[in-house]
């Protein structure tokens, strides 16, 4: 493991985002890294995506999205939580974190910047091969991620769902088991039953009791699609 653990001290409770239950339970207890890759799972405005750019920002990964050891966007500011995000690291991880920058390994992809980002360093040394403005959402995303998600380091990602396909999230699954199986780290936020399905991982379901580490049979997401797939009426005679 390269980050055992976050945690925050002094947070202020009346204060965003402590007011987030999951936040203000991180912030309370800390949040404990036990499997190579870890899922945030929770629905929109859980607090998931904010601590996942928290944990980027705090190991050095650049806040708008990219690689270990490089600065995409030096301007943008670390978020509230992020400023005060603290890691408890293995020798490895705080080599990581400190070290030279050819000894630094890691990538953060935000969902919300990921294109721009992308057109960036297209076909840029050192990236991946391939103009992605040229590709399909999801095809861009799969370059990307099967390019620089090779090798021992801290990997973060926020939604990347977003732009694949069920074949293509399958894809993702055996990218992550891959990672973890080579020493890597990953902890990703996301909605999908699909990526939370990795087998080994470890899932935090955020809500509104908190964080709770839990199944994957257990997760609310995984009932839902569930039951929806089994009888889509059930929940759309309450909206239509």
């Amino acid at each position: 493991m390269l980050v055992r653990r976050a945690y925050v001290e002094n947070a202020d409770p009346e204060r965003w985002p402590y007011t987030i239950p999951a936040v203000a339970d991180l912030a309370e207890r800390g949040l404990t890294f036990r499997k190579p890759i870890t899922f945030l799972v929770g629905e929109n405005g859980s607090g998931k995506s904010t601590v996942a750019e928290a944990l980027a920002e705090a190991f050095g990964l650049d806040p708008y999205g990219g690689k270990a050891g490089t600065k995409y966007a030096s301007s943008r500011e670390k978020s509230e939580l992020g400023q005060v995000l603290k890691l408890t690291t293995s020798l490895a991880g705080q080599q990581m974190m400190t070290g030279p920058r050819r000894a630094r390994s890691g990538f953060f992809l935000r969902a919300e910047t990921a294109m721009a980002m992308m057109s960036t360093y297209s076909d840029v040394p050192g990236y991946w091969s391939g103009q992605t403005d040229e590709m399909s959402h999801g095809e861009g995303f799969l370059t990307v991620l099967e390019a620089m998600f090779t090798r021992r380091g801290f990997y973060v990602l926020d939604e990347p769902e977003s732009a694949l396909s069920f074949n293509s999230s399958l894809r993702l699954v055996e990218l992550f088991h891959r990672l973890g199986r080579a020493g890597a780290q990953v902890v990703c936020a996301t909605h999908s039953p699909i990526l939370a399905s990795t087998p080994g991982a470890g899932i935090y379901e955020f809500g509104a009791n908190g964080l709770t580490e839990v199944a994957w049979d257990d997760l609310m997401v995984v009932d839902h699609w569930r039951r929806y797939l089994n009888d889509p009426q059930a929940y759309l005679r309450h909206l239509l």
